[in-house]
C-alpha cells in the first residue's frame, strides 16, 4: 500500500491520491510520519461496505440460529437497555 504524506496532499492535492491509487484500491494518509488516514476509490469503499454488510448478516443469521436473541416488545426493551433514572434505586 503506497503512502501519501500530508504535505503531498497540500501541495498537490487531488493529484497526490490519484497518483497513489494507480494500480491500487487503497492509500494511507500519513501525518508527521505517522499513518493516520486511508484513502480509496469509491467502489473499492462500496465493496468494503457490503462485505461489512454481509458479515453483520452472516453474524446476525448465527445468532438466530444458536438463540442468541431476545423476544420482547418495544417497550420492554427500552426498559432493558436504558439506565436507570436518577433516583430510581
Amino acid at each position: 500500500m503506497s503512502t501519501i504524506s500530508a504535505n503531498d496532499l497540500k501541495t498537490k492535492g487531488i493529484a497526490a491520491i490519484e497518483a497513489a491509487l494507480a494500480g491500487q484500491p487503497e492509500a494511507v494518509v500519513s501525518v508527521r510520519g505517522k499513518e493516520r488516514f486511508v484513502v480509496m476509490d469509491l467502489d473499492h469503499y462500496r465493496y468494503l461496505r457490503e462485505c461489512e454488510l454481509e458479515a453483520a448478516l452472516a453474524q446476525t443469521r448465527a445468532d438466530l440460529a444458536s438463540g442468541r436473541f431476545v423476544e420482547e416488545s418495544a417497550d420492554a426493551h427500552l426498559r432493558r437497555i436504558s439506565p436507570p433514572a436518577e433516583g430510581d434505586g
